[in-house]
């Protein structure tokens, strides 16, 4: 079993990229999102319960035979927002650890200029409900990337299995490629 984390910016192509992967690999993608979009319909932002139902889905994703899982996600690398990104990319860790699984990390930077293309495509819209109201989802990026580190400095991030991939003038096909082949997935 293998666990791919793609780690990166808001809008820096995260879900894309793993949706290409998963057209050349046998993964499974499972985009943060999933689990945010129904949250904010019932709660608002309620980051104890999205927590506790991701936990769910990958305790049971390590129970199954099946190939890997894809795992989107901002990582604060200066660990400010109250959610501790270390924390939570290290609880998903254990529990793929526990069943033996590799791992391997992907982090995506773009340019905000780019990220803000980004942001408003059709792709991105359709399965981000709450990135609708572009204005204030162009807003968050801004303020995000003002409030929060997501790119990580040389030698910070230390998985073994690690790649970082500028994809501003990439297409996500490419990269997916390139994923697949550094790791031979």
């Amino acid at each position: 079993m293998k666990l791919l984390l793609i780690l990166g910016n808001a809008s820096v192509g995260k879900m894309t990229v793993g949706q290409e992967i998963v057209k050349i690999t046998d993964f499974r993608l499972f985009h943060n999102h999933v689990m945010i979009e129904p949250i904010l319909e019932i709660f608002g932002f309620n980051n104890d319960v999205i927590v506790k139902l991701r936990d769910v889905v990958f305790q049971e994703f390590v129970k199954t035979d099946l190939y890997g899982l894809i795992f989107t996600y901002m990582w604060d690398f200066d660990e400010k927002a109250e959610w501790a990104s270390r924390k939570q990319i290290d609880r998903v860790c254990e529990i793929f650890e526990q069943a033996n699984a590799e791992i391997y990390v992907v982090e995506l930077v773009a340019s905000q200029e780019v990220r803000l293309q980004r942001n408003v495509t059709e792709n991105r819209l359709k399965n981000k409900v709450s990135k609708l109201d572009i204005e204030r989802s162009n807003q968050m990026l801004i303020n995000d990337d003002i409030e929060y580190r997501c790119e990580s400095r040389d030698g910070e991030v230390s998985f073994a299995n690690y790649i970082k991939i500028d994809n501003t003038d990439v297409s996500p096909e490419e990269v997916a490629k390139m994923v697949k082949e550094k790791f031979s997935l």
